[in-house]
C-alpha cells in the first residue's frame, strides 16, 4: 500500500506545476514590458504541454517497473523463506 502512495499524489503535483506554469506566461504576455508577442508564448506553453505529457508518460513507466520489481522482490523473499524451512 505504501508503494502507491506517491501515485496518488502525482496527478495533484503535476496540476499544480501546470498551473504554476501556464498563470506565469499568461503574466508575462499581459505585461506591458514582454518583448515577446503571445502567439511565441502560446508556442512556448504548447511546447511546455507536450514536454510535461512526455515526462508524465515517462514516470508512469518507471513508477510501473518500481513496482514490478518491487513485486517480484516479495516474491523471491517468500521463495527464499520457503526454501529455508
Amino acid at each position: 500500500s505504501t508503494g502507491n502512495a506517491p501515485e496518488d499524489d502525482a496527478p495533484n503535483r503535476y496540476s499544480r506545476t501546470e498551473r504554476t506554469t501556464y498563470s506565469r506566461y499568461s503574466r508575462d504576455a499581459n505585461s506591458s514590458g514582454s518583448s515577446l508577442p503571445s502567439n511565441t508564448l502560446e508556442k512556448r506553453i504548447e511546447e511546455l504541454e507536450r514536454e510535461l505529457a512526455k515526462e508524465r508518460q515517462e514516470n508512469a513507466r518507471l513508477m510501473k517497473m518500481a513496482q514490478d520489481k518491487e513485486e517480484l522482490i516479495g516474491k523471491l523473499k517468500e521463495e527464499i523463506d520457503l526454501l529455508n524451512r
